[in-house]
């Protein structure tokens, strides 16, 4: 946890200082995805500071640093940038989000957002913290009135029929629903109770690695869309407090399922695959 703290640090410190600036030098990925000289100066900064501490331990980042270098069971996944089109526009809304794991266990994870002056962070078995106060998820007993966070799948969009259904479904229930351009503080505020739950599609490993520890640490649920553990490997993601997340999930099914989203966007890595052990 220290390193992750220490190294979400040293990356929100690049990214602010690029923030609203002219020297950017942007570059299109793919359609609707970006990146950015302060997305990578932002991972190099990051990658620095694990590889001092932990340099034989493997590395899974959005801009692809550090792939193919390091063995074993430990792995860290690294967004450098989350919310490049808001940094992009001038919108304050993004963050770094770095997450450490062994195997498929969650050990620790940051999300900091040097703008907002939030800084999010949990360990396996130690819970999560907002700022250095303990947060819980939402107690809210359904899905009646509930407050809740999304991400429109502009990276897969043939999945927009079925992620419309659910949102049509879903908005005849809920209080109000927010997209605001960052998966990992949308999870970050879904563990802080002020989302009381989150879901999307298609999302990558580097989005989901630290916001899922959180919620998970904050007494939350997070699954697919079949109500399993298949999110890292779908990038399908249903998140809550137990009660909003249940009746969330029950919607969710009624129009979409990970067998429907993987027919219409037949992705089945849909990230980079970990680096070589």
């Amino acid at each position: 946890l220290s390193t992750a703290l220490a190294a979400a640090h040293a990356g929100a410190e690049v990214v602010a200082r690029y923030f609203r600036g002219t020297d950017l030098e942007v570059r299109r990925k793919a359609e609707n995805d970006f990146v950015t000289r302060a997305d990578q100066e932002s991972e190099a900064a990051v990658l620095a500071v694990i590889r001092q501490r932990f340099p034989d331990h493997r590395i899974l980042a959005e801009e692809g640093s550090g792939a193919g270098v390091g063995h074993g069971e430990y792995e860290w996944l690294i967004d450098p940038l989350d919310g490049t089109t808001n940094f992009l526009q001038g919108l304050p809304v993004y963050c770094v989000s770095i997450a450490c794991r062994r195997g498929d266990e969650l050990l620790a994870g940051v999300i900091e957002d040097p703008e907002g002056r939030n800084l999010f962070s949990a360990m396996r078995g130690g819970g999560a913290f907002w700022n250095g106060r303990r947060i819980r998820v939402s107690e809210r007993a359904g899905l009646d009135g509930a407050f809740l966070a999304t991400g429109f799948p502009f990276r897969a969009l043939s999945t927009l029929d079925l992620y419309l259904s659910v949102f049509r479904d879903v908005f005849h229930h809920a209080k109000a629903i927010r997209r605001c351009g960052s998966a990992a503080l949308d999870q970050a505020y879904t563990a802080a109770g002020v989302y009381d739950g989150f879901f999307e599609f298609r999302l990558s490993p580097w989005d989901l690695g630290a916001g899922t520890l959180l919620v998970r640490e904050a007494g939350g649920v997070v699954t697919d869309l079949d109500g399993g553990d298949g999110s890292f490997v779908s990038g399908n993601v249903v998140a809550g407090g137990p009660a909003v997340h249940r009746e969330l999930l029950e919607i969710v099914r009624r129009h979409a399922s990970e067998e429907a989203i993987e027919r219409v966007n037949p992705v089945s890595s849909p990230a980079p695959a970990p680096a070589a052990t």
